[in-house]
């Protein structure tokens, strides 16, 4: 004497197909004993995929400042540089040519 309360699922069918064919009583207590580890692995997963695409977001973000502000470090340096070499230039022309002739203009050469 079989004690079995439905069919039994076989592996050509899938478990909706199964679940439809079981009574509605049998179906409604399937329902109760669900478990859902499977959804619940693949949900934890997408979860943990989002999660690295975040953290590889936000550390591409910092990157990207961390370049930004080294390129600004540099400019400033650069303009920093610049603004040594203009002002030696200026107290070079101040100590050089401020009594003599000035330079012509280059319209001036041969006019």
């Amino acid at each position: 004497m079989s004690t079995s309360f439905g069919a039994q699922p076989s592996s050509s069918i899938s478990k909706s197909e199964f679940l439809s064919s079981l009574p509605r009583w049998r179906r409604w207590l399937s329902r109760l004993n669900w478990h859902p580890v499977v959804e619940y692995e693949i949900r934890e997963i997408e979860f943990e995929r989002r999660k690295i695409e975040y953290e590889n977001r936000k550390i591409e973000h910092e990157n990207r400042k961390i370049e930004h502000e080294k390129r600004m470090k540099q400019l400033e340096s650069e303009i920093a540089r610049l603004e040594q070499a203009n002002s030696r230039l200026e107290r070079f022309e101040r100590e050089h040519l401020s009594g003599s002739i000035p330079p012509p203009s280059t319209g001036d050469l041969y006019s």
